[in-house]
């Protein structure tokens, strides 16, 4: 069994209002980000008219003359907007104070460079629906999710997502306008197109599965390779848990379930193509979430239902696991 312990009291406080304030900011981002970039009264010639602006630059589009419903218009537009800047400001002081305990009750952290992806993905709301968090960073939820601290590396210096959306991307660019707004000096890398990276090298790699490569946008980038592995990571129910940052910043992450994540980093380890650097710690992260989820996930069940439904890919390394699976200690009283 790898090294677990469980978060005190006041840690799992802490979480809980941590999320909870998170959730309330994230639904005001949301209805900020909805509205226009601005409500504009302009006089053309002669005449007044309201203009919907896009940008920085003023540009934009006449909704009209000005009468009265345009005023009325435009009044309850700029009244919601300075609202929202009020109650925004206050939850962002709650958030800063609960990142502050965070960071103080040294619970599980996201590189910096994750955070402002993940809070534009749900922004924009990407996370679930559209995009899981795969790889190391998803080993925080995880941890969360159990209510402690597993003893593994759960950092990275790079970002993988895995597009999971069932529909097609009408918008055509979800993930390219996402990774933009966050950092305009994202670009491809040319010689693996399925990656994206910025001026500080930070890179964000997305993958998919065969199923689903056919929702992703024709226009959008990255562009993944579909791989038939990545259908595992579909399947279960995925977890969803705020995470604090190494900035003091909070963000959401929606990974895989722990069950299949587990299988499918067992899985990597075993692949010769894999980089040899890399399935050492696959190994270990799959070993221990599994010893992880066996004793302190009870709602991720790890029985002969679960067994029964695994593919022929994935069943040895299960019986490997299960051939030494941990056992709860006995009840002291």
């Amino acid at each position: 069994m790898f090294g677990f312990r469980s978060f005190s009291d006041e840690q799992s406080r802490l979480l809980v209002n941590l999320r909870m304030r998170y959730g309330a900011w994230i639904d005001l981002e949301r209805e900020r980000a909805a509205m226009p970039y601005d409500l504009r009264r302009k006089t053309v010639g002669a005449h007044e008219y309201l203009y919907r602006i896009h940008d920085r630059g003023g540009n934009g589009k006449s909704l009209g003359p000005w009468n009265a419903e345009r005023e009325a218009e435009f009044t309850v537009y700029h009244a919601r907007k300075a609202e929202l800047k009020q109650q925004l400001e206050g939850l962002r002081a709650l958030l800063d104070e609960s990142a502050a305990l965070y960071r103080a009750l040294r619970l599980p952290l996201l590189s910096s460079d994750a955070g402002p992806i993940l809070r534009e993905c749900d922004r924009r709301q990407l996370l679930g629906s559209h995009l899981y968090v795969v790889g190391t960073n998803a080993i925080a939820a995880y941890m969360i999710e159990a209510n402690g601290f597993v003893v593994l590396p759960d950092e990275t210096e790079d970002f993988d997502l895995a597009w999971v959306a069932g529909e097609p991307d009408l918008t055509g660019k979800a993930i390219w306008d996402m990774l933009k707004a966050v950092d305009p000096t994202f670009t491809i890398n040319s010689e693996r197109d399925f990656q994206a990276r910025n001026a500080k090298a930070y890179e964000v790699e997305l993958l998919v599965a065969p199923s689903r490569v056919d929702t992703l946008g024709t226009a959008d980038r990255p562009r993944p390779v579909p791989l038939p592995e990545q259908e595992w990571l579909l399947l279960g129910r995925p977890v969803d848990q705020v995470v604090g940052c190494r900035d003091g910043s909070p963000a959401r992450i929606v990974a895989p379930d722990p069950r299949w994540f587990a299988l499918h980093k067992l899985w990597m380890a075993a692949q010769a193509k894999r980089n040899p650097l890399k399935r050492p710690k696959d190994r270990k992260q799959g070993l221990a979430l599994l010893d992880t989820i066996a004793l302190h996930m009870p709602h991720y069940p790890l029985d002969a239902a679960f067994a029964a439904d695994l593919p022929a890919e994935l069943q040895p390394f299960y019986a490997e696991w299960s051939a030494q699976r941990p056992t709860a200690a006995s009840s002291s009283w």
